[in-house]
């Protein structure tokens, strides 16, 4: 079809303009990639893409899980890893779903070894060493926004900590304060009528930990939540033989994983991490176990 026909179908709406789905996989931040990805895309009709960026990739099996979902997504992929085994995971799947994928670094860091005959270190996100620190309590923070609330299980799987527990024992907050101490941090919310993830019972039970409270302390605690979200206080949500319910069900599926158990009635949050971060790097027992 030659440009002016295809010109005029355009025009008449012959054609329907799509934005392209490009994932973003790196061993480090990726914006180098993503701001190539958006250069690129700025060359076409509508000027962007859809763009998913998967940051600070460090494991096989996490590569192919991400590139199974873009072969669902019929998407491009745009990489900048430099750790071999990693890089060479990503070509072998991308080979496997016949997926388009462009190697943003590696060209460049071949011809310049080629040129000086130097050898590349092949380390990921040297170029922001001296900001380790603060990359690494970024990527714990994206983590916990991503894994937060049960949203994917598979977040059991890569988490330092996950912690489990009924609505309003300060899950979400935690994980955040966590984060902050660059700490990956996963969630779940146990509910009677929901079956929690299976992932649950099979990761070791010491990377675990059970938040508890009494059910004095979360009442007043669950009305006001009720109050603020416009809804009346006496709700089910907030009924003290709801409550006791709930908490005689996560405790039981506490027991069944066997992790530490925290109670976290009128415990500051600050308070109450420090404690997980004892269980974490000195194995200190919390409450019960």
């Amino acid at each position: 079809m030659n440009l002016e026909w295809k010109t005029f179908l355009i025009a008449k709406g012959a054609f329907i303009i799509t934005e392209p789905k490009i994932y973003v996989l790196s061993d480090s931040l990726g914006e180098t990639a993503e701001f190539v990805v958006k250069a690129a895309a700025s060359q076409f009709n509508k000027g962007h893409a859809l763009i998913k960026r998967v940051p600070y990739l460090i494991d096989e099996e996490y590569i192919e899980q991400v590139v199974a979902e873009a072969a669902e997504e019929t998407a491009i992929i745009a990489y900048t890893l430099v750790v071999p085994k990693l890089r060479d995971c990503l070509v072998r799947e991308v080979k496997k779903y016949n997926i388009t994928a462009v190697d943003i670094l590696g060209p460049m860091v071949w011809a310049i070894s080629e040129n000086i005959n130097e050898e590349p270190k092949m380390e990921p996100g040297l170029l922001y060493k001296l900001d380790e620190d603060y990359f690494s309590r970024v990527e714990a923070i994206e983590f916990a926004v991503k894994y937060d609330d049960g949203k994917d299980p598979r977040g059991i799987n890569f988490a330092d900590v996950v912690l489990v527990g009924i609505s309003r024992t300060s899950k979400t907050p935690l994980c955040m304060y966590l984060a902050h101490k660059r700490i990956k941090a996963a969630n779940i919310p146990l509910v009677p009528e929901v079956r929690p993830p299976e992932e649950l019972f099979k990761v070791s039970s010491k990377k675990i930990i059970g938040l508890t409270v009494r059910p004095d302390v979360l009442n007043p605690i669950r009305q006001e939540r009720l109050k603020s979200l416009g809804l009346v206080p006496n709700a089910d949500y907030a009924n003290m033989q709801r409550i006791l319910k709930e908490i005689e069900y996560a405790e039981s599926i506490m027991d069944r994983i066997g992790c530490t158990v925290i109670d976290v009635s009128n415990k500051a949050i600050e308070e109450m991490a420090g404690k997980i971060m004892q269980i974490i790097y000195r194995g200190d027992k919390g409450e019960r176990k």
